[in-house]
């Protein structure tokens, strides 16, 4: 085994490539495991746009020198608004280029606690051990499945987030449930592939963000009145939620109302020509589902059917760290939950000791920010200064990584 981390990041998404470049800037040893975007390259359909505005899309460093702007003005690079999936991409592989350019795309496959901190066993037999763990793996385990689908042939029923190419449903009969930004643009994009799409949800109306990005569209000291740069919730309640410290300070059921009113299911303005030709269903929920072939039919609560020849859920996610696969028993004996999800002290560290959470599994202490990309620049300070002081307060011999042991 190598020589023990400082940090070991599990994830290298946009939390986990800020976070390490947080963390380097600090002086600390941090090795980053896991496939750079995996979760938005491939599980992500192709021709998406991302809904955050442009300052909540940015990958936070400490210098603040790998914006957006900065991508376009050193690469001649442009990047259309609202942003393309495809951009985006390019522009967070230049961001790991330049912050994280070793990163370690083995797979972890279990975590375990030892005396001196972590092991972490990887696909390859290998195993990396480290003081403190970072868990930034994403919701991609965490597909919502209601209990109505569960069993249905993956060939004809998937998640939203399953998907990649759409071209194999072009003039198949498509149903896809759901009302929220994920099923509408799905949806939009399934029909512009040549498929025939109904959108199914039980919400009385799709939310249309019509008059939020009519101001987002505005510069200037208005605009910034009104929307902290995170850009996540309604005016009055995105300033609140854009500072997370405050936020774990709130009352638990009130915490859960201002989350959802912050992130409940919407859709943005500029999806709505797009799905014009798209028919919607709304008040009414999908209560069974029978795969009889090639062909699934499904019966709705008000005692209609539909016969369909694939079924998208776009359901969203039950973020669960007390189910999390790379947890094993000790480690999840420890961990201290609400409803699945991590209870998180400062510095973003559980209940066990040197394990800390990112991204959508710390929405649950700090707030809907840490869904979006906008809450990297407060995990990257907020997972440093914390690191930082612990090394400082109880200082460890450390030794470089690149000396085996």
């Amino acid at each position: 085994m190598s020589a023990v981390h400082d940090v070991a990041i599990i994830g290298a998404g946009p939390y986990g490539l800020s976070s390490a470049a947080h963390l380097r800037a600090r002086g600390l040893d941090v090795h980053v495991l896991g496939r750079p975007m995996e979760l938005w390259e491939r599980h992500m359909p192709i021709g998406m746009f991302l809904r955050s505005s442009w300052d909540a899309s940015t990958i936070s460093d400490p210098a603040g020198a790998l914006t957006l702007d900065a991508y376009e003005e050193r690469l001649g690079a442009h990047v259309e608004r609202p942003i393309p999936l495809a951009d985006y991409l390019r522009y967070a592989r230049w961001f790991q280029r330049e912050a994280v350019p070793d990163v370690d795309e083995r797979r972890v496959v279990e975590l375990r606690r030892v005396p001196d901190g972590f092991e972490l066993e990887l696909d390859d037999g290998d195993d990396v051990a480290a003081r403190r763990v970072v868990m930034a793996t994403g919701p991609a385990e965490f597909a919502r499945w209601p209990a109505q689908f569960a069993g249905l042939p993956t060939t004809l029923a998937r998640h939203s987030s399953e998907l990649r190419d759409l071209d194999e449903f072009a003039g198949r009969r498509t149903v896809v449930v759901g009302a929220g930004q994920s099923a509408v643009e799905v949806a939009a994009l399934l029909g512009e592939s040549g498929a025939e799409v109904e959108i199914v949800a039980r919400a009385n109306r799709i939310r249309w963000l019509r008059r939020s990005g009519w101001l987002h569209a505005r510069e200037g000291v208005v605009r910034r009145a009104l929307y902290p740069p995170t850009d996540v919730g309604p005016v009055g309640l995105s300033h609140l939620v854009a500072k997370p410290n405050a936020f774990r300070c709130v009352p638990v059921r009130l915490g859960h109302r201002i989350a959802y009113r912050c992130i409940r299911p919407a859709a943005s303005g500029w999806l709505v020509d797009r799905t014009r030709p798209i028919a919607v269903t709304l008040g009414r929920s999908v209560v069974s589902t029978t795969a009889n072939g090639e062909v699934l039919r499904l019966r709705l609560d008000d005692g209609t059917t539909r016969q369909v020849d694939r079924l998208v859920l776009a359901t969203g996610f039950d973020l669960r760290a007390d189910r999390h696969p790379l947890l094993g028993p000790h480690l999840l004996t420890a961990l201290r939950t609400r409803e699945g999800a991590p209870l998180l002290g400062p510095g973003l560290e559980s209940s066990v000791p040197g394990l800390h959470f990112v991204g959508a599994l710390a929405a649950e202490s700090f707030g809907p920010i840490m869904r979006f990309v906008s809450g990297t620049p407060f995990t990257g300070r907020e997972l440093a200064d914390h690191i930082a002081r612990a090394w400082q307060t109880a200082p460890v011999q450390r030794r470089p990584a690149s000396v085996p042991v």
